[in-house]
């Protein structure tokens, strides 16, 4: 037997029309309008892909560097000597260091949110991707996390920047932003991580690539929206 409604769960379910795709303008309003919950709620947008996960042209993995940050206090470690420690230090990094570094993550200690590393220290950093990768900690090339210029990578990520990977079930989720912010600031970083999802991968220029797109609150329901607005 299906348990009543809570009053609550009523209240949130009057509000949306779970068949209806709509455009990000009306969903963000509907979300604004949720009961308020007890914390600031993260916004999350979630991609549902016809895409293959076993075929490496179909992965869909990148950066967005969202203009308003994700209202989240993000803790970075840098994996670096000499020099760069310093720029790390100076940037307001964490945890910064080389070879205690290394040993300290080897015991099992992963207690940051992103982890970059000087290009010269990868071979040294590779011995932990047993640790790192599972946890989508791994510093890579291509999401600028493994480079020279320390100064740039520590901005970038202070600024905002996140990634985004397409997951073993085709499905991909990121949070773009706290439900305390500005409707238009969340409109502008869901625009911006929308376009940087979509030119990231030909292979998302199929019709049928993108099965759902979704906006959602940490506790509330996830709002349809009708992809075509984002198409170019």
């Amino acid at each position: 037997m299906t348990g009543k409604l809570s009053k609550r769960q009523k209240a949130i379910s009057a509000l949306y029309d779970k068949g209806k795709h709509y455009k990000l303008d009306e969903a963000l309003d509907i979300l604004k309008d949720l009961p308020k919950g007890k914390f600031d709620e993260t916004v999350e947008l979630g991609m549902n892909l016809t895409l293959n996960a076993k075929n490496p042209t179909d992965i869909v993995r990148g950066t967005a560097l969202l203009p308003h940050g994700t209202g989240k206090t993000v803790r970075i470690a840098v994996f670096c000597r000499g020099e760069n420690e310093k720029k790390a230090k100076e940037e307001g990094a964490e945890f910064i260091g080389s070879d205690e570094l290394i040993k300290k993550v080897s015991a099992g200690w992963c207690d940051f949110d992103v982890a970059i590393a000087e290009t010269g220290m990868m071979r040294e950093i590779a011995k932990l991707g047993k640790i790192l990768g599972p946890r989508g900690l791994m510093p890579n090339p291509k999401t600028g996390t493994v480079t020279d210029d320390i100064t740039k990578a520590v901005k970038e990520v202070r600024a905002g920047k996140i990634e985004f990977k397409m997951d073993k079930q085709s499905g991909l989720h990121a949070g773009v932003g706290k439900i305390s912010f500005s409707k238009e600031a969340l409109c502008e970083n869901i625009k911006k991580l929308l376009n940087s999802i979509l030119s990231s991968n030909a292979a998302l220029t199929r019709p049928q690539a993108i099965k759902s797109v979704t906006i959602s609150r940490t506790m509330g329901p996830g709002l349809k929206l009708d992809i075509s607005e984002f198409r170019r």
